[in-house]
């Protein structure tokens, strides 16, 4: 077996905010474009084998009759031929989701059952709310690390077509307490109790912070009045993700994404069904989602609710080797932020791009591929102004100076969660497994990914490229 990885864990506090990161060694000699590689001595390298994902669906359409551990075994099946991985060869399942079924709880146990992986291989299903996978592809690295296991599978799931509404509290005693009534008076109180029209008014999904009562688009609505991100400019982000992910799809480049022959679907799904390649006149006419009638957050310009799978292999580089992969990469530095939910809901990525930068010893320029997560086009261009504040970094990042804004010809040139969709427990595996099939077609060395997430938290990773 491997040897143990030697691995440093740092938490710490910046100007109130609490970060976690792992600075790992790794054993490589790659030199891409004369640039450093982050290789360590005396450490196993922990490397991305592949990743795949299901086409990426709007919520309500060809997906609507499946079960969530269905896309989810979709995406295992998937990355099983893609890789030809033995059913018995994977140590462990990691699985991200946001809401969750209640017949499936656990539900990464379930989905590799049904994908045919060994029944001794442990499985369990992490929620971060939309860096669930970015948690269950971390978790997976800490496993390897660790030397608990040199395989392990990574992968997140969401179906928003079929959410669980619940019976509200009252009636939900109603019921629970008419199994312990015996005598006809007590029945009958129950019954008298349940014919209240209020007993009957289900409940919803929480939409909104727990701890602050709001919603997530009326805090981007905020982000962006509070960094004077206009309403054109989000309009023109969201039709460059479109644009961009449209030319991705006809150039065959999403090459992560899985056909899937839908049970009782005549045609088989084979593209993304979201991507709208509109102009600025055409999202101009669409009115405020969240704050009306002033807010510029609008159906257009932030990401839709989705249907959607993803699933990587990630291994030790010892591992893949022995077992005659090629990587596709490295996966290196990552940390995970958090900072206030209520002004600063969606700024992890603002955190954790400096910090994750300065943990691996390099810098902005450094980095060929950033592939970010787009919740709302508000949110992501706030992201970049804040990076881009010398105030904003001294006040509230403890930084000396602003770290700088990436430069957009090289951010999410293959669309994103505006255009491709957003299954929250799934983005995550996207961004790792595209970042990484981009520094290949692109040539780069390194990829930054990072994301916001309800709680006000955030993930970055750096990903190297695989040597040639």
């Amino acid at each position: 077996m491997a040897a143990l990885v030697q691995r440093k864990v740092l938490s710490s506090y910046t100007s109130g905010l609490r970060y976690i990161t792992t600075t790992s060694a790794y054993n490589a000699s790659v030199q891409t474009k004369s640039k450093k590689t982050l290789s360590r001595p005396n450490v196993k390298n922990i490397v991305l084998v592949e990743g795949v994902r299901t086409p990426f669906l709007m919520s309500g359409t060809t997906y609507k009759n499946l079960m969530p551990h269905d896309l989810a075994t979709h995406a295992m099946r998937g990355l099983i031929k893609r890789t030809n991985i033995p059913l018995d060869a994977v140590d462990y399942i990691v699985v991200g989701t946001v809401i969750q079924e209640v017949k499936t709880s656990n539900i990464a146990r379930e989905a590799a059952l049904q994908a045919g992986f060994s029944d001794r291989i442990p499985a369990h299903t992490v929620t971060q709310a939309c860096i669930s996978s970015n948690q269950a592809i971390t978790t997976g690295m800490g496993l390897i690390a660790a030397g608990q296991c040199d395989t392990v599978l990574a992968g997140g799931v969401e179906f928003m077509s079929d959410v669980p509404i619940r019976h509200s509290r009252q009636m939900r005693k109603i019921l629970l307490a008419s199994q312990k009534a015996k005598s006809l008076p007590a029945k009958l109180q129950l019954l008298r109790q349940a014919l209240r029209p209020a007993v009957w008014i289900p409940e919803l999904p929480a939409v909104a912070e727990f701890s602050t009562n709001e919603t997530m688009g009326h805090s981007g609505d905020r982000l962006a009045a509070a960094f004077n991100v206009s309403r054109q400019e989000q309009d023109a982000f969201a039709i460059r993700s479109h644009a961009l992910a449209q030319e991705a799809t006809d150039k065959n480049l999403l090459i992560d994404r899985l056909d899937y022959k839908v049970p009782g679907v005549a045609e088989t799904v084979t593209k993304d069904n979201g991507i709208r390649v509109s102009t600025m006149e055409q999202l101009g006419k669409l009115k405020p989602a969240f704050i009306k009638p002033h807010g510029t957050v609008t159906a257009a310009n932030a990401s839709f609710l989705t249907d959607g799978g993803s699933a990587c292999l990630i291994m030790s580089e010892e591992k893949a080797l022995q077992m005659g992969y090629k990587p596709k990469a490295y996966l290196r530095d990552f940390l995970y932020v958090a900072q206030d939910p209520k002004d600063q809901l969606l700024l992890g990525p603002a955190y954790g791009t400096p910090r994750v930068l300065k943990n691996a010893g390099l810098t902005l320029q450094d980095i060929d591929v950033f592939e970010y997560h787009e919740a709302f086009a508000g949110q992501l261009l706030s992201n970049f102004k804040a990076m881009d504040s010398d105030s904003f970094a001294t006040k509230y990042m403890g930084l000396p100076s602003k770290p700088g804004a990436p430069p957009m010809e090289k951010v999410n040139l293959w669309g994103g969660s505006l255009s491709l969709g957003h299954p929250f427990g799934a983005t995550g595996v996207r961004l790792a497994t595209t970042a990484a099939n981009r520094l290949i077609h692109e040539g780069g060395q390194y990829a930054l990914i990072a994301a916001c997430a309800a709680g006000g938290h955030g993930h970055a990773m750096i990903i190297e490229r695989y040597p040639s």
